[in-house]
């Protein structure tokens, strides 16, 4: 790729900008869409949905739980109620069949502010920064749980940005909005992605959750890949890309079957060759010419 072309260029000149940029366009969609029905109570008395994305209930039917909340409620002692057990089984059922970190690029509100300070560094030019293990959402995970069986509280949503950002957009300014201004700081300045890639406990849960889910993005074309570079400029965690994209003759199929895949597309947008697209977990057979092409002669 010419180093001078910007990221995904490649792709609008081969494809047009919308296929260039449908995933993301749909995705922004879908987690502005879903702000605004939580937001259309509090703000203009119109309630399509109560609560928030811990707990709600949309037109005072469908309730939907969060099940890091669910976790951490019964490590305090205290069983929900039959309502929330009903959103947690839902929520979890259809996670299981999406994929689990669906909810950290369609859903999350804070993924909007990190990918915002995402392309802010990027304009910057900004380099570098601190390392953190991605196992360490892991360990941040169990150390919610533990926190929350010695206080007998949910001390975790005292510093959730999520419920934070909720908070600031319903109450106006205050402390909320620091917390979310600090996530929004440390991914320019501090670590690339560094909030939903690396440390948010929520995004943890969720990737357990999906770790068995059938829906996955393949790279089923593999073949045609130009070593662009695109797809690893853009996705969140790249380090899932890898082994299905470049492993063929390996044996390692080309589904992306890592539980940190977000299923956010953007790999599928800026490909300029359609390597990548979604599909099943099943589909994930070796191509044979890849397998071929390490058969010693």
């Amino acid at each position: 790729m010419n180093e001078n072309m910007r990221i995904g260029q490649e792709a609008v000149e081969a494809k047009g900008w919308w296929l260039a940029h449908k995933w993301l366009v749909l995705r922004r969609a879908s987690q502005l869409g879903i702000l605004a029905a939580f937001l259309a109570g509090p703000w203009f008395g119109l309630w399509i949905v109560k609560g928030n994305l811990n707990y709600s209930l949309t037109l005072n039917t469908l309730p939907l739980a969060d099940p890091f909340i669910l976790l951490q409620s019964l490590v305090t002692g205290h069983v929900p109620e039959k309502l929330a057990l009903i959103g947690v089984a839902i929520v979890v059922g259809f996670y299981l069949l999406v994929g689990g970190r669906v909810y950290c690029a369609w859903v999350c509100p804070v993924n909007l502010v990190t990918d915002a300070a995402g392309w802010l560094r990027e304009r910057l030019g900004i380099k570098g920064g601190a390392h953190v293990s991605r196992h360490a959402r892991y360990w941040i995970l169990a150390l919610t749980l533990l926190l929350a069986g010695i206080t007998g509280t949910l001390a975790w949503e005292l510093v959730n940005p999520v419920s934070m950002l909720h908070r600031g957009l319903i109450f106006g300014l205050g402390t909320a909005w620091m917390l979310v201004l600090a996530v929004f700081v440390f991914d320019l300045f501090v670590m690339n992605r560094g909030w939903c890639g690396h440390l948010c406990p929520v995004g943890a849960a969720y990737g357990l959750i999906g770790k068995v889910s059938p829906l996955r993005v393949t790279a089923v074309k593999r073949e045609a890949c130009n070593d662009c570079m695109d797809c690893f400029a853009v996705c969140p965690e790249p380090l899932v890309i890898r082994a299905p994209l470049k492993d063929a003759a390996k044996g390692v199929g080309p589904v992306i079957l890592a539980s940190e895949c977000s299923n956010c597309g953007r790999c599928i947008d800026v490909c300029s060759k359609d390597v990548f697209s979604f599909g099943s977990r099943y589909n994930n057979a070796a191509s044979m010419a890849g397998v071929a092409q390490a058969a010693p002669k």
